[in-house]
């Protein structure tokens, strides 16, 4: 059984056939439901010039979910540093933390958030992707203005978002909270923990390492719906092995007819081996062994299946089967 708090990550995927705008209806329900649920924390993901996902802005989710739940806690997983003024970042998360009794984190990442090189440069006024040093100073700069400009009670909780070594080592430089994207590449993971454990500086946010692990979840009643289920985001992924970020979010019955190459077959079950599908049994297992792997103090689930109600029912399977009485419902604070 797992024995840490789970968080959600919301992705807000459109589904082929409908409208962004029913995508964005459904977040209030999704967020309420998890709130009723006891879930940790619920984080909104920044993607732009998607069709199969909604180009939402992480702070307008944050702030509508925000005044649509009472307990959990919301935030960005994450806001992209380079496409925004360190300034304005922290004018709106500490904005809204002080609004909403500090239940408000601000995760911050690196990648433009779209495959498509022209809505890149255009989010970030020609300039082309960002270096070491500057991603470093926009974090930095970040942190600074919540302390020294904005200095509202609460601030937000500061977490870095890392798929990399490289991000791993500067969240433990600056003595932040880590997201670790094992839903995005798992085979790094492990590297990464080590270089953030072995480079972590104490700080004003975090005396301790303090590490969370996003993860693929996908729970059904049996393995067969659960594969089922998956198999929209496979079709995406497929998309994504070829270089295309232009794959719409089928329907299930559509990616069952997908016509998908051997070679996409292995990554897609290589890639699956590392997440949590199927029944809650089978679930519980994998975030079980992902915890006793990584160490991890919280894990954060993200279950891209094609219809609201199939998605909270995964949310539902895991919180009734998989999690041990004593796990912390709701909103905690930040432990050191």
């Amino acid at each position: 059984m797992i024995t840490v708090p789970l968080s959600a990550l919301e992705v807000a995927m459109v589904q082929n056939g409908s409208e962004a705008a029913d995508t964005l209806r459904d977040t209030t329900a999704f967020a309420r439901r998890l709130d009723e649920l006891g879930y940790q924390r619920l984080w909104y993901a920044e993607h732009h010039h998607s069709p199969a996902i909604g180009a939402f802005p992480p702070v307008v989710l944050t702030a509508h979910a925000a005044a649509s739940t009472s307990s959990i806690r919301v935030g960005s997983g994450g806001v992209l540093a380079p496409n925004h003024a360190p300034i304005m970042l922290a004018e709106q998360f500490g904005t809204l933390s002080a609004l909403h009794d500090g239940r408000i984190d601000l995760g911050i990442g690196r990648g433009p958030g779209t495959f498509d090189e022209s809505t890149a440069r255009a989010l970030r006024r020609g300039a082309g992707p960002t270096t070491d040093d500057e991603y470093r100073d926009d974090v930095s700069s970040t942190l600074r203005h919540l302390v020294e400009e904005v200095a509202l009670d609460p601030l937000p909780e500061p977490w870095l978002l890392a798929s990399s070594t490289a991000g791993a080592a500067l969240a433990g430089e600056l003595g932040l909270p880590i997201a670790v994207a094992h839903h995005i590449r798992p085979d790094n993971t492990l590297a990464a923990l080590a270089r953030y454990r072995a480079g972590f500086s104490p700080s004003r946010w975090c005396a301790r390492p303090r590490v969370l692990i996003c993860v693929e979840t996908v729970c059904a009643e049996t393995e067969k719906e659960a594969s089922w289920l998956a198999g929209p985001m496979d079709v995406v992924k497929a998309g994504l092995l070829q270089g295309r970020g232009d794959i719409p979010f089928p329907t299930p019955a559509e990616a069952a007819a997908h016509p998908f190459t051997a070679e996409e077959v292995r990554a897609l079950k290589s890639f699956r081996a590392h997440q949590a599908h199927g029944t809650p049994e089978t679930v519980a297992r994998h975030l079980t062994d992902l915890v006793d792997l990584t160490g991890a103090d919280e894990l954060m689930l993200v279950t891209p299946v094609y219809a609201l109600a199939d998605r909270l029912r995964s949310y539902e399977l895991v919180e009734r089967h998989a999690v041990t009485p004593t796990t912390p419902p709701g909103n905690t604070a930040l432990r050191d």
